[in-house]
């Protein structure tokens, strides 16, 4: 019985893939986990391997195509298996000229041509020939898209004959407000014009309006600025945030630090706060387990296992690769996984398991002089941990003016899945890792 190979979700966001490069062609024997296809994400390169044991029977995209997450990439069949091609599932052209896919098929004049019915009043509408058109939906049935490529000319804009369509709202609001709809960019169901686009245009046109000549660029979000910003979105609009922030002395810290430069020569590896605050929240999460945890509609999902997210940034936004086993992990070892993460994020070669399996994440600006901000959750975690600058300043102690390095730890956590006092708990735990001499020097030798 035939296989089919869909492409799978590598990491909670990713959206869709491009199909880089074809590793087997058609007729090809495969093992069970051979790699099929290079797969490239807005956050990692991988391999789509093979399920099973076979002979790839079909190949469903072409190389540079974009595919949605769950959508058909190939078929694998069994020897002396011949299973029929399935329909190809729609994927987006990477670049701008789009090819017909395989099995578009030309409508013959000598039979009604099949034809959807809204593709079929578009046609109308624009004396659009449907005998000439290839139909790119089952059976070679001509659809919306089809119709609406012949309407486009030459250079890809739209003929001066073609019709837009338009909710009734949304088409009372532009006339109302002087809005030219050719202008407007519909994100409705096959690129209707709905409210929401009138509006973002009138702003737009505000906003033009109020700058004037003084832009000096603008540019929309694509890629993995776009990702971060639908997830950041997502995230304020349907979590109740709160964020909890505390001091830390951190002159014990930085002494571990400075006593580990020598003894981690020879691993050629040089200590790094972060390494240490990283250990000191993965054993802080074993006693505080609800806030190493996703949450899906109403339910929270605790993880046995310790894995902490780290966000590093890149060229256009962040990425957050994981260190697995935080608390089961030598500071030494942590550190080293930090460099390896770090390297891989710069060259654009993190893997699935490089990305995979957070709980909880960590982020820092304290390399920019930033003392105290609010982290922003990634969902479907709970809650995450935002570290400042270190600095040096007066601190009482026993009732005496000393000079002590300093640092704030920032929490920011949704409360439909915790209260203030557990994460404050929390809080506290990690406080008391970072000043302890002794947990200090444990973790160090460990």
């Amino acid at each position: 019985m035939a296989t089919n190979v869909l492409l799978p979700q590598w990491g909670m966001n990713m959206e869709d893939g491009t199909l880089v490069k074809w590793l087997v062609k058609e007729g090809d024997e495969v093992e069970k986990g051979q790699p099929l296809v290079e797969v490239e994400t807005a956050k990692i390169n991988s391999d789509l391997e093979s399920p099973v044991e076979g002979i790839v029977s079909h190949l469903m995209s072409d190389e540079g195509a974009i595919v949605k997450v769950g959508a058909l990439v190939a078929v694998i069949g069994e020897p002396g298996e011949n299973p029929p091609r399935p329909e190809l599932i729609p994927t987006r052209a990477r670049r701008s000229t789009r090819t017909q896919p395989e099995q578009a098929t030309r409508v013959k004049s000598n039979r009604r041509t099949q034809i959807t019915p809204i593709a079929r009043k578009l046609a109308r509408e624009n004396n659009i020939d449907t005998d000439s058109l290839l139909g790119t939906g089952p059976q070679g049935r001509i659809t919306e898209d089809d119709v609406r490529k012949a309407m486009t000319d030459s250079d890809g804009s739209r003929s001066a004959n073609s019709a837009q369509q338009v909710v009734p709202r949304a088409r009372q609001l532009a006339r109302d407000n002087d809005v030219d709809l050719d202008s407007v960019t519909g994100t409705g169901p096959n690129g209707r014009v709905v409210v929401a686009d009138v509006e973002r245009e009138i702003r737009s046109a505000a906003s033009s309006i109020d700058h004037g000549d003084t832009v000096s660029e603008s540019s929309k979000l694509s890629g993995l600025r776009k990702i971060i910003s639908d997830r950041m979105t997502s995230s304020v609009q349907t979590m109740a945030q709160v964020t909890l922030t505390t001091e830390i002395d951190a002159t014990n810290l930085i002494a571990t630090k400075e006593s580990l430069v020598s003894p981690w020569r020879p691993h050629k590896i040089r200590p790094m706060e972060q390494d240490i605050v990283v250990s000191a929240v993965g054993d802080a999460l074993t006693q505080h387990e609800r806030l190493n945890s996703h949450m899906q509609g109403d339910t929270v999902k605790l993880f046995r296992e310790v894995n902490i997210g780290v966000a590093m940034a890149v060229p256009d936004g962040l990425v957050v690769p994981v260190v697995h086993m935080a608390d089961k992990t030598s500071l030494l070892d942590i550190a080293r996984r930090l460099r390896e993460l770090a390297v891989k994020a710069r060259n654009n070669s993190l893997n699935i398991r490089d990305v995979s399996g957070a709980g909880f994440t960590i982020t820092s600006l304290a390399n920019y002089d930033i003392d105290v901000f609010t982290p922003i959750v990634d969902p479907p975690q709970v809650a995450i941990m935002g570290t400042g600058r270190i600095s040096k300043k007066p601190v009482i102690v026993e009732d005496k003016i000393i000079p002590r390095h300093t640092m704030h730890i920032s929490v920011t956590f949704d409360h439909r899945a915790l209260d203030g006092v557990p994460v404050a708990e929390f809080i506290r735990t990690v406080k008391s890792n970072l000043e302890s001499e002794q947990w200090l020097s444990r973790r160090s030798e460990g």
